[in-house]
């Protein structure tokens, strides 16, 4: 996974270093702001670190996919704090199974993509469990379901999340308050947009 701050600087998740590297406009070694201590689940280690997501202070956020956990690492610092689960892998509200995109809103609060557990949890800051916004009713096409959510599908736009399906090229709209498809995109093998369906009332405006 890879992110770019509002200066420019990129951040790269090397799964194979299991660390999270920063490269400056120029730059061609990068520098690492998480991880890189092996693989482990010590609050200095990653393993298999995923999806990274940066905020306005430049503390990064990552998907710890083996860890099953979101972690936090401040700007400069040795070690992060981990922000949602890390309680084992599992289905239940402390607990995530291969986490996969991240992002985080003004408020500090986490969404992650749960992949195995077909759902979008929501953690808000300093709790110490997650709520259900959309799935967790199952694999499956169903408007309350979702299937092997991935990626970096996840974007908070007001009150909604975005989501896209693995297995079929699907993106759709959700009001976070009230997990109901409200419209669905259908886009080609290039995200190219080929048709709508749905409520479009209240849409946010994509990207």
């Amino acid at each position: 996974g890879l992110t770019m701050d509002e200066n420019g600087s990129l951040y790269v998740t090397d799964v194979g270093k299991d660390e999270v590297r920063r490269y400056r406009r120029g730059e061609s070694q990068g520098t690492v702001v998480a991880g890189g201590n092996e693989s482990g689940n010590r609050l200095d280690q990653l393993s298999y670190p995923r999806y990274v997501f940066v905020d306005r202070d430049h503390s990064v956020y990552i998907s710890d996919g083996n860890n099953h956990r979101v972690m936090k690492w401040m700007e400069g610092a040795k070690q992060g704090i981990v922000v949602a689960a890390g309680q084992a892998e599992g289905n239940g509200l402390t607990q995530l199974s291969s986490p996969r995109g991240v992002v985080v809103d003004q408020l500090g609060t986490v969404y992650v993509t749960d992949e195995w557990n077909n759902r979008i949890i929501r953690w808000p800051k300093g709790a110490t469990h997650g709520s259900v916004i959309v799935g967790g009713n199952g694999s499956g096409g169903q408007s309350n379901q979702l299937n092997g959510p991935f990626g970096k599908p996840l974007l908070v736009m007001d009150n909604f999340v975005f989501k896209l399906n693995k297995t079929t090229n699907t993106k759709k709209y959700y009001r976070s308050e009230n997990p109901q498809c409200t419209m669905t995109l259908h886009t080609d093998i290039n995200d190219v947009l080929i048709g709508t369906k749905g409520d479009h009332s209240h849409p946010p405006e994509p990207e």
